[in-house]
């Protein structure tokens, strides 16, 4: 039976990489019964009839899968999110992470354009990164125009599945190709009047990047919802709250209302970001609101 790894999904048709070819593919009925798409990343059995066209047979086990992106087996999320236009959004970076967390997949924030910014707003936006570097996310600052930053992203790709997202605008595609420019990815400027990028990519797509490595395009968007997951997945995916929760008074605490909440006493002494806290209640509030319909 033969085996390969699809590495792009387009128009209901699926291009399974095996060795030095690649095979168009069609998915069999049998997924759509048992309500199962295959995914780019997914690790699969196909057959070909023909040198170029074949069908999917089954799909091997997923060490993890994202709906938004559509992707599988990961290695690790290079969220990428620019310093100014558009303008840095924690909120947005914040759900992010609670993704990762939830599906247990490393992050790596990578910040774009950081020539846009004068030595007085670089050393403010320094601070600002702290809170992550503290959690222990590994963070990264480049500049495609300068090429900063762009060989150390390199070598974090090397060997690995790499998908690479983020909020419309902020230089995905011109990241990408300052690390290969053979990839060539369509790029376009920022809409000044709406303030956000407009949508470059189409599809998700495996491309081949550094050294044995493979970064998967994916579209642009400015809104990301919340995972399916319980108030207590919720509250695992913030990892400051790690050295406190079992301390709290009540097993299980919210570290919301609870009295002797030691995560509240810690966000009062400076030990938990307020930003971060609150982004905690909102999604909070947002997976509260969803369970009730």
């Amino acid at each position: 039976m033969l085996e390969g790894t699809i590495v792009k999904a387009l128009s209901g048709f699926y291009y399974v990489k095996d060795g030095e070819k690649q095979i168009q593919c069609r998915a069999r009925g049998v997924f759509r019964k048992r309500g199962v798409s295959p995914l780019v990343g997914d690790h699969v059995s196909y057959e070909a009839k023909k040198p170029t066209d074949g069908y999917i047979l089954s799909i091997k086990e997923r060490k993890n899968a994202l709906k938004r992106p559509p992707i599988a087996n990961i290695d690790q999320a290079i969220l990428v999110f620019s310093v100014a236009e558009p303008a840095f959004d924690s909120h947005l970076l914040d759900r992010f992470l609670v993704q990762m967390e939830a599906y247990h997949i490393e992050p790596l924030i990578c910040l774009t354009k950081w020539d846009l910014l004068t030595h007085e707003e670089a050393e403010s936006f320094h601070d600002r990164l702290t809170t992550y570097a503290k959690i222990g996310y590994p963070i990264l600052v480049t500049s495609s125009l300068k090429k900063e930053g762009i060989a150390m992203l390199k070598e974090h790709m090397e060997n690995r599945i790499s998908v690479i997202t983020g909020q419309s605008g902020v230089g995905k595609s011109s990241l990408l190709n300052s690390l290969d420019q053979s990839l060539n990815i369509d790029t376009q400027a920022i809409s000044q009047s709406l303030g956000r990028g407009k949508h470059t990519t189409r599809h998700v797509e495996l491309l081949p990047i550094a050294l044995n490595g493979y970064v998967a395009d994916t579209p642009g968007f400015s809104s990301l919802e919340l995972p399916d997951m319980t108030l207590a997945d919720l509250e695992r995916c913030f990892p400051e709250f790690n050295d406190y929760r079992e301390s709290c008074r009540f097993r299980g605490c919210t570290h919301l209302a609870e009295p002797d909440c030691k995560v509240k006493e810690a966000l009062a002494e400076g030990r938990i970001d307020q930003g971060r806290y609150k982004h905690y209640q909102l999604f909070f509030q947002e997976i509260s609101q969803r369970k009730k319909y």
